[in-house]
This record gives structure tokens, sequence and C-alpha cells, in this order.
């Protein structure tokens, strides 16, 4: 059987993913994009703290870079990868995939894809990105990316001035408490998830203090669901029955990234205060040697900036791996 076969394969086709088959196009590695057409921030209308691109619409961002991609060689497929594995070099002998050593000169991944198609490659880029499991409030994910906000730094100028709350779900919740609070003097917070995991209150005397002495209102009956007129947000509701009449509102939900396709692989991870992801060094390398990872998927605060930066990264860390590789299956050929 034979199998396509690609320098790199890039998993995941938005910011973080263009940017790396970006440096790959043109560093001349033949370069495939395999992308589910998901990206994090479909929801949003526009991009903001983007230089030269504020206001952008994500969608459009996209389009631009895929087309500037695709004049440097590089393909794409939309499909959605399953699973990872290792393979032997060719002619390396009939060990099994399972046992293949991925550090060994010409070792490939294989790619399962929809249907069970396969494809390989000498390095992957995952840029899968993450999904906000949202909090399970009606009317809430209906205005995700529109009245329903997560990032100040996104959308705290669009909504200056107006009625803002804060639904708390973690106690990150203060800090985006105390963050909104720049972009408003009109600051709602309902505090009813500000709990930690054996479900003690961590808004202590003192931080209520700090948050009232500013004007901010704290509510402590939890939100039970969001009204509006269509994607616009007019008020929430508590479980009390009380209506607070808002703008717009920011909260968190739990991040869950797009890693299980490589979960077998057993890669290092790192525990962070929002979740565990995936470990990955100064050149974006998980700790797989073929595999490198960026945006979201491994940073889930990085904003669009942040994952073309990383995306760049990875892209030319895989292209100088391949580059000593090359050499160094010449050099064995040689001396054959």
């Amino acid at each position: 059987m034979t199998h396509e076969l690609y320098d790199a394969i890039v998993i995941g086709g938005s910011a973080a993913g263009l940017s790396s088959a970006q440096a790959l196009g043109r560093s001349l590695r033949r370069t495939l994009v395999i992308d589910a057409a998901q990206p994090r921030n479909r929801f949003a209308h526009q991009m903001h703290n983007v230089l030269g691109l504020d206001g952008t619409p994500p969608r459009e961002l996209v389009a631009r870079g895929r087309a500037e991609a695709e004049a440097y060689g590089v393909e794409f497929r939309e499909a959605t990868v399953h699973a990872v594995r290792n393979i032997d070099a060719p002619g390396a002998g009939s060990a099994a995939a399972a046992a293949a050593d991925p550090a060994t000169p010409g070792a490939l991944l294989e790619l399962e894809l929809d249907g069970g198609e396969t494809v390989r490659a000498r390095g992957i880029v995952l840029a899968t990105g993450v999904t906000d499991e949202l909090p399970a409030i009606p009317g809430l994910a209906e205005r995700w990316g529109t009245s329903v906000l997560h990032c100040p730094y996104c959308h705290g100028w669009e909504v200056r001035g107006q009625r803002l709350a804060v639904i708390t779900t973690s106690p990150m919740g203060l800090h985006q408490a105390k963050l909104i609070r720049q972009w408003s003097d009109d600051v709602t917070v309902f505090t009813a998830g500000l709990v930690d995991e054996s479900g003690a209150s961590v808004l202590d005397a003192e931080t209520e203090r700090a948050l009232r002495s500013r004007g901010v209102q704290l509510v402590a009956e939890p939100v039970v669901e969001a009204i509006g007129d269509g994607p616009q947000l007019t008020a929430v509701r508590t479980a009390d029955g009380r209506e607070y009449p808002l703008d717009a509102a920011f909260t968190a939900g739990t991040l869950r990234p797009h890693d299980g396709l490589v979960a077998h692989l057993d890669l290092a991870r790192t525990d962070t205060i929002v979740g565990s992801f995936l470990e990955v060094d100064m050149m974006q390398r998980t700790s797989h040697p073929r595999i490198w990872a960026a945006g979201n998927v491994t940073n889930p605060m990085a904003t669009v900036p942040a994952s073309m930066a990383a995306g760049v990264m990875a892209g030319a860390a895989v292209n100088a791996i391949l580059v000593d590789e090359d050499f160094a299956l010449a050099a064995a050929e040689i001396a054959q």
C-alpha cells in the first residue's frame, strides 16, 4: 500500500496553523494543512489587538492566510485527524509501528483521517486549538462572541462604559472581575462561581471590600438564565427570580484542548491554573521528537498575534530539524 508522504503536516488551519504552514512553504517543504474548519474565534465578528489588522473578521484572516500559504505550494484538506502513530523509517526492518523509534533518521508519523484514510509526514505541527465549554446557563452560548465575552483585551473597548457583568465560574473570576472594572464603572459580579475544589468561597473580606470600594456590585445568587433580543444580551436572571439589566457579560468556560489525537503517545504535559496542556520548549517542540504544538492547544491564553508567532516558530523549527535529518540521511547513504 502506498501512502502520500509530506515533509510536514499541520493539523489546524487558523492563525497558528497557517503561520506554521507559511513558514514551511517558504522553506520549500511539501506541506499539508488538515483542517476541520472549526476555529475557536469563529464566534467573534472582529479581531482586536492584532497590529495592522485591528477589526478584521477572523474568517477574513483565515482566507488571506490560506491564499498566502497556497502561493507557496501548501496543500489543504478539510478533514479530521483521529490518531497519530509512529512509523519505522522505510527499509528499517519489520518492527511493528508501535515499536518504531521516532528519533531514528527517516522515521515517519502516520495520521489516520476520516474513513480510515492515512497520510504520512516527517514532522507535524498541532494547531488544533481548544473548545470553550461554557457554563450550562440557558441563553449564554447563543450570545457567545457577541455580547457574552471572555477577554477584555479582545472586546473590552467595544463595550466600554456600558452595563457589564462577570459571571464567575472559578477562582479565576476574581481576576476577570478586577480587569473588567477598567472598561466600565458599572460592573456587577455574580460571585457564585468563586469557590475552590472543596466548595469553599475564595472571596475573602479584604477582596470584597476592594471590589466594593471601586463601585463593583456583588451578587451571591447564581445566574440561571441569560436574557436578550437575538444576539444582544439585555439582562440575566438569578436563582431568586431577580433580573439584572445588562449590555454585556464576561465569563470563562472550561478549556478543552483538542489533543486527544496524540493522547496515546503520552506526551509531557504542564498543569496550569486553567487545566492540563501539552508541554513545549522554546521552539514549540513537544516531548515527541517529531511533533510540535502551537497556539491555544498548548497556550490557552494566547491571542491571535501570540498564536501566529508560535506558529511561525514551530514551522521554522520543523524545517531546521528536517534540514539536519536530510544531511544525516545523505551521509549515511554515502557511507553504505
